[in-house]
């Protein structure tokens, strides 16, 4: 089973039990139906299922007015920078029906573009610009436990938010990793604890961290390793004593942004933890940074673990 499909399993179990939910998007229920994200749900939908044209302000706005009057609702969204012409709705509408404290759920479920040469979209992969533009919840999941988490406790959680998942992994085989502590939030998973090294990752980044993990356990390292899946900031003590512990850390993260959560952990982390070895990867900002091209991070894992491990 690829993530796309165990994604569109979960959400068919959680909107198989609402009474009325209203779910819309474009070709939500038409064509491919986003990549087989929707597929199906119409069939077990109890409330109403809407294709509807690319105008997103309106949409977002619609999503806000259903929650108000006590009416559950998704929105599809194929794209992440579909979502920008929806910036409005969600600064100045938010900011109004926040404080009601609403007794329905509006969730937007956009696809993060980040399978690589994509067009002038793929610039924009990053949940955290719009979660910091007023302080909006949001969520990402890469793999089958976080996602089964996530969906199960915020897909219909009262209020507004954002989860998401990346385009990169949705055809990719479902990894199954084992999981040994979350936050109780769901704002953070961690799936190893060891001495040598904490890796926490960032954005859609876990599977890189798995790798680097893997390279550092065969040169007989141990390996702490998180995963940060909320994308408006907070400050993680739980991570940050790991970190105090290791005194090396690595921050891995594959969104492209200059105002990344990433950021203020660091800060967080350099403020609190007398470290022997920090090292930070993002996508390189090259010349040819918002043209299409291929969308992975490029890790020399051998030279990371070697500078980690003194080799």
């Amino acid at each position: 089973m690829n993530l796309v499909n165990h994604i569109n399993t979960l959400l068919k179990s959680e909107i198989s039990k609402e009474p009325n939910t209203v779910l819309f998007g474009q070709n939500i229920d038409a064509g491919s139906c986003l990549s087989g994200l929707t597929k199906g749900l119409s069939e077990i939908n109890k409330g109403y299922t809407l294709n509807t044209p690319n105008i997103e302000n309106a949409l977002v706005g619609i999503g806000f007015g259903l929650m108000i009057n006590g009416v559950n609702s998704i929105f599809f969204m194929k794209q992440l920078d579909f979502l920008l012409l929806g910036v409005d709705q969600l600064v100045n509408t938010y900011n109004i029906v926040r404080h009601n404290s609403p007794e329905a759920s509006f969730t937007i479920l956009p696809v993060t573009v980040d399978s690589g040469y994509e067009g002038p979209q793929a610039s924009l992969n990053n949940i955290d610009d719009f979660c910091s533009i007023a302080n909006v919840s949001g969520f990402s999941f890469t793999n089958k436990k976080d996602a089964e988490n996530i969906i199960k406790k915020y897909l219909f959680e009262p209020g507004f938010k954002i989860i998401s998942t990346g385009q990169r992994l949705l055809k990719k085989d479902l990894v199954d990793v084992e999981l040994i502590y979350k936050e109780h939030n769901l704002r953070f998973f961690q799936y190893s604890k060891g001495k040598s090294v904490t890796i926490v990752c960032f954005n859609h980044a876990l599977q890189y961290g798995m790798s680097l993990k893997s390279n550092i356990e065969k040169s007989g390292g141990s390996v702490s390793l998180f995963s940060i899946n909320a994308h408006d900031y907070s400050r993680y003590e739980y991570i940050l004593s790991d970190i105090s512990e290791s005194r090396k850390v690595v921050l891995i993260d594959d969104s492209k942004s200059k105002n990344r959560v990433l950021d203020k952990v660091l800060l967080d982390v350099l403020q609190s933890c007398t470290l022997k070895k920090k090292i930070v990867i993002t996508p390189i900002q090259e010349d040819d940074f918002y043209f299409p091209r291929e969308d992975n991070l490029k890790i020399d894992y051998d030279r990371v673990t070697s500078d980690l491990l003194g080799n």
